[in-house]
Formats: C-alpha cells, structure tokens, sequence
C-alpha cells in the first residue's frame, strides 16, 4: 500500500535536496511551491483574482504576477496576506490532490513536500511528517549566505516559522542536515532502510 508522507522544515533547513534525493529513491514528489506558482500562473483566474486585490501592479509587463511587489505589500500589510491565502490555497490544494490522486493510483510512495505543513495545520493529511532537521542558527548563516541578508533579516524569516525544534517533536522521523550533504545522504538512507523502504543494498524504494 503506497504512503503519503509530508516533507518539511524551516527555512534554509535543506528540504530541497532531501526532496531530490528522494526523487532518486523512486518517490514521486508534490511541491507546494511549484503548485503555488502553478496557481498564479500567467492567463489563470488566480492571477486575475491578485489583480483584483493588488492591482494592476501585481502584474508585472510580462504578463506574470510581480512577486517582489506583491511579496513587499503583505510584509507590512497582514490582512493582504490572508487575502492573498484565501485566493490561493484553495488552487494550491486541488493542484497537489489532483497529482498526488495519479502518483498513488501507479502505486508511487508520494512526499507531498510543503514548508508550511506545521504552520498551515495540514499534518492530518498525510500518513507520516518527516522533518529535515537543522539548528536555527545553522538556518541563518545558511540564509545571510546564500540570500545576502544581514543576521536581522535573517533572523526575522527564521522566526516567522514555528521553531525548528518545536517542529522536530511534532514531527513522525527527522533527518539530520547540520552537518555535511554527504551525512544527509545517509541520515535519509538510515531512514529508508529502517521504514523498509529500501533494502540494504540500497535498491530504490518501489
């Protein structure tokens, strides 16, 4: 029977390359983020919606929504980014259920990959919460490196999540990223091969 198993962290905590790795294991992966692109997509009626409420700057001349724009408004406006939530969660949802419907009718294990799963109440969705663990401080030199911020920055989007540790007791398994990506690797491998979803010579997960 295929499992559906939640992928999460906190920012800068190295979701992105559990999700790969696991992609090579033979899981098939939803990504929250590309269905949240996906739902305002050029030409959608997600998109016309942001116009509606963000206005015609929303848009940017390519026809795409103006992240940075739309990003700036609901910083420092909350109530815009419930709006915002309202518009697209709803789309996001039917986009993920939709793909992961397919994956588990070819008999596929599904990580639904989703940064907000704690924050987003959505752990009663899937059969199993793997969390890829780091320290915070470890999450902002991670973020000052790679997205030039200084440590305040840094530190304001680390603490706009639920903590890391909070998460780490909240959640089914936890893999280990405060170390070296080849410790990951194999934290992830441990995982796999105590879950049995891998043998021990490493074949990939079926």
């Amino acid at each position: 029977m295929p499992k559906v198993i939640g992928l999460t962290g906190g920012i800068a905590s190295g979701k992105s390359t559990v999700s790969e790795l696991l992609t090579a294991h033979g899981f098939k992966v939803v990504d929250a983020d590309i269905a949240s692109r996906q739902a305002v997509g050029k030409g959608t009626k997600g998109l016309t919606r942001v116009k509606e409420v963000f206005g015609d700057e929303a848009i940017d001349e390519d026809g795409n929504m103006n992240r940075s724009y739309v990003g700036e408004v609901i910083f420092n406006q909350p109530e815009k980014r419930l709006i915002l939530n309202e518009i697209v969660h709803p789309i996001v949802r039917d986009i993920m259920e939709k793909e992961k419907a397919i994956y588990l009718g070819q008999g596929y294990n599904v990580i639904m990959d989703i940064p907000l799963l704690f924050e987003n109440d959505l752990q009663e969705t899937v059969d199993e919460v793997w969390l890829v663990y780091t320290s915070e401080s470890i999450q902002i030199d991670r973020l000052m490196e790679r997205n030039d911020l200084s440590m305040e920055e840094a530190k304001a989007r680390v603490y706009s999540q639920i903590s890391i540790d909070k998460k780490r007791r909240m959640a089914d398994h936890v893999i280990d990223n405060r170390d070296t990506k080849l410790e990951l690797k194999q934290n992830l491998e441990d995982l796999l091969l105590e879950e049995g979803y891998i043998e021990s010579d490493t074949e990939e997960a079926q």
